[in-house]
């Protein structure tokens, strides 16, 4: 009865752990977009020209759908080291981008070249040698920042709003009725890419170490050693925050907060779920969260849905 109560304690311990640093990856994440949105839009940086376009938001789905079936083809015929290169080289490039843009603000435009290309090619390097959770992690952070940044100066709110809803059903049909996103989630996990955030629920976990897929862990029918969050479940919503941000001019970082707080409380529902073991679809609760956090904020502040023609 001891050893029992040792490992119920150690099992809460260890879901509270997760939580909580769960809750910060979230926060750091939606925080640095908020600061390196200015640099990106001084930039002239955009993924799109016309931020009110609705055909914006079908060819980022169109795009979105395109490298989840490559990477489950590639990987069907066993050329996972393709994926390796492929994605290795975008988050090369993207980390580049984002430290580049943000470093050039106070750094001569020389310097930050050398620095964005070493940072660069050090986490590259890291990746490929030393694939640790926290690697994994740091790259997530700078990539998830970078993109959310990004698209949340390239669509309007009502567009992300949209395109959330969008997400948050096609994850559900491909987690619960085709499988297909539990399937791309072992590719990447066995690849250990900054595709998915690692959240250790001991001190002693290793991403390293691990070799079983997710559908093994099921089947052991034991708590997993880490809870694993798509970093597309990060970047959506954290697009409507920094969205809000940008598109409402007074009182615009009271609803940001109000839309992460709403994503957060997501989360924790979320992780509930997945602590048991069995894989969840995480933009349903998450997408659910920030926009009901927009929503609430909105009409409490404005009486309307600010923001929302652009």
């Amino acid at each position: 009865m001891v050893r029992m109560h040792k490992n119920i304690r150690s099992v809460d311990r260890g879901e509270i752990i997760g939580v909580l640093s769960s809750v910060s990856v979230f926060v750091i994440i939606d925080m640095l977009a908020l600061l390196i949105m200015g640099p990106y839009e001084a930039s002239g940086v955009a993924a799109f020209s016309n931020p009110n376009d609705p055909v914006n938001i079908l060819l980022l789905f169109l795009e979105l759908l395109a490298v989840t079936m490559a990477i489950l083809l590639i990987a069907r015929f066993r050329k996972k080291q393709l994926i390796r290169v492929v994605v290795l080289a975008s988050i090369a490039l993207t980390v580049f981008s984002t430290l580049f843009i943000l470093s050039a603000t106070f750094l001569p435009e020389e310097w930050s070249l050398y620095l964005s290309i070493a940072v660069s090619a050090i986490l590259v390097a890291m990746l490929v040698s030393y694939p640790e959770w926290y690697v994994v992690d740091l790259c997530g952070v700078i990539l998830g920042s970078g993109v959310i940044a990004l698209l949340s100066i390239s669509l309007s709110t009502s567009l992300v709003i949209v395109l959330l809803v969008g997400l948050a059903i096609y994850d559900a049909i491909s987690v619960y009725r085709t499988k297909h996103m539990i399937e791309l989630a072992d590719t990447v996990l066995s690849l250990k890419l900054p595709v998915i955030f690692v959240i250790p629920r001991t001190r002693h976990y290793s991403l390293i170490g691990e070799t079983r897929s997710l559908k093994e862990k099921r089947a052991n029918g034991k708590p997993p050693g880490a809870f694993f969050i798509g970093l597309g479940d990060i970047i959506m919503p954290g697009i409507l925050v920094a969205s809000t941000f940008h598109g409402i001019a007074s009182n615009g970082i009271l609803v940001a907060l109000s839309v992460m707080l709403g994503t957060i409380l997501g989360l924790i529902v979320l992780m509930r779920k997945t602590s048991k073991g069995k894989p969840q679809a995480g933009l349903p609760f998450l997408c659910t969260g920030a926009i009901l956090g927009y929503v609430l904020s909105s009409y409490a502040l404005f009486g309307a849905l600010a923001g929302l023609l652009g």
